[in-house]
């Protein structure tokens, strides 16, 4: 333990200045993001996940959403595997004159390929999701808010240090009826794992997200931890 805590220490001081340099800004929005995993591999080839996960927002004082996930993978070759999940949200809608909990359902549909050059790891991943609030009809004006996401992940693997760093980008380009449609975010993110072996895996990161092709963007800023322990048939 004594060892997992010297070797935190670098990274956690990096997500504390960039976690001090978003609380700086005002006018941005800073949020927080946990959740817990639990996957189950049925074998080599096939696994399921089920995770529940608490996000907060305007600089941690509410609740932003909350939500179960549950999830399959197939590896379709040792470099590509193809994934899909359902996501049922409790979503605290703070704006407007109707405020509250919403009930939300999104799906979504995955295409990933990774491969490995020297020290270097890399992953691409194209996924389309769906979501829609229930209980409110096309009648009412709600269509389905779908999006195309493209996320390239590139990680470094150090010789004798066990906190690889994993940088990201992903862009996310929106449909829906009666809305204007294209590119409307961009999101990049640093972090690490540390595998605690038997005991499961942890997941540090901090998260810049930005609205594009908007006069006044909103920009979210989250530090994330997520917690994944793996059964194995």
């Amino acid at each position: 333990m004594k060892t997992l805590k010297i070797k935190l220490v670098p990274f956690l001081l990096i997500i504390i200045a960039l976690s001090s340099k978003a609380y700086s800004q005002s006018d941005k929005d800073f949020g927080a993001w946990s959740t817990i995993a639990l996957e189950y591999k049925l074998n080599k080839k096939l696994s399921f996940a089920l995770e529940e996960s608490l996000r907060l927002k305007d600089d941690l004082a509410k609740i932003d959403e909350y939500f179960t996930e549950i999830g399959t993978e197939y590896e379709l070759t040792k470099n590509l595997s193809i994934g899909a999940a359902a996501r049922f949200i409790k979503q605290n809608d703070t704006e407007g004159n109707i405020q509250g909990y919403e009930n939300h359902f999104r799906f979504q549909f995955d295409a990933a390929y990774k491969h490995k050059i020297d020290q270097f790891s890399l992953k691409y991943r194209i996924r389309y999701q769906n979501k829609n609030e229930l209980g409110v009809d096309d009648s009412e004006g709600d269509y389905a808010n779908q999006h195309i996401r493209f996320k390239t992940s590139l990680g470094y693997n150090i010789k004798g240090w066990k906190l690889d760093p994993e940088v990201s980008a992903e862009l996310f380009n929106h449909f829906e009826k009666n809305e204007e449609n294209g590119f409307d975010k961009y999101r990049l993110a640093i972090g690490t794992d540390y595998d605690l072996k038997k005991y499961g895996k942890i997941n540090v990161y901090y998260q810049f997200e930005k609205e594009l092709n908007t006069t006044n963007p909103d920009i979210l800023k989250v530090i994330g931890l997520k917690y994944k322990y793996t059964f194995k048939n």
